[in-house]
């Protein structure tokens, strides 16, 4: 078990890690985008809507809520390049948590939102824009996790490229090729592993977002606490294995 979670998450990567990481974070990623809309009436996951909305908000002289679209933009933005300052930190100094970091990161800020969020009624002012922003920090985070993990191959937060992929192999796999053909350049063939893992991401974030919007409805916001609890234990053994690093160097002597 220890071993499965050292692999999953830590600096050595190969396929098979790389996509069972991206099957669980899309589950995640699914939960967190729905039950963050039950909690605060807004989806996080996908940029392309938020900028839509902000561009014709703009053109309405809406200037204050085409604000806080931009405002969830940058935060998403940020998100993404707080992974890339993590990750690039940890692998100058050879660290084993060179990935687990950002999911550390993600898991304490989804604590906070579980927490902080049971105060809404009282504070929903104040709260609602706070954590709306925290949720897209928190999609750009995973985001570029595991787009840095499977060097742009999996993405876990949107699925509009997922789908698109998808088509494609579907058109392939159905595209009717002539038999005096099969050696010929314009020979079309399906990738069928790729449209296996774009059916597997696209299936676990549904089945994310079903649980994730089930948990909303009946926890509230303590239904975050779950997910965090998941990305702390895949997290976990590369961090144990920096602190034993750590602790076996052996202290210079001082003359």
């Amino acid at each position: 078990m220890f071993d499965f979670l050292r692999r999953l998450t830590g600096r050595e990567r190969t396929v098979a890690a790389n996509r069972q990481l991206g099957a669980v974070l899309a589950f995640v990623a699914g939960a967190i985008n729905a039950g963050g809309f039950l909690a605060v009436g807004r989806y996080t996951s996908h940029m392309t809507g938020i900028v839509s909305a902000a561009a014709d908000d703009m053109v309405l002289g809406h200037w204050m809520l085409a604000l806080a679209g931009l405002a969830l933009l940058v935060a998403f933005v940020l998100g993404a390049a707080t992974t890339a300052l993590l990750t690039n930190w940890a692998r100058r100094r050879q660290m084993h948590s060179e990935y687990a970091l950002s999911l550390l990161l993600e898991a304490a800020l989804l604590v906070g939102f579980g927490v902080l969020g049971t105060r809404l009624a009282d504070m929903a002012d104040l709260l609602v824009p706070a954590t709306v922003l925290v949720l897209c920090f928190v999609m750009g985070l995973q985001n570029a996790v595991v787009t840095k993990v499977s060097r742009a191959e999996i993405r876990t937060t949107h699925m509009t490229g997922i789908v698109t992929d998808l088509g494609i192999e579907l058109g392939r796999l159905l595209y009717w090729n002539r038999s005096h053909e099969r050696n010929a350049l314009h020979y079309v063939v399906a990738n069928r592993d790729k449209l296996k893992l774009h059916l597997l991401i696209l299936g676990m974030f549904f089945g994310g977002a079903v649980t994730g919007a089930t948990a909303f409805k009946t926890l509230g916001f303590l239904a975050a606490l779950p997910f965090a609890a998941v990305l702390v234990v895949m997290a976990a053994m590369p961090v144990v294995d920096d602190f034993r690093h750590r602790w076996r160097r052996p202290v210079p002597h001082r003359s």
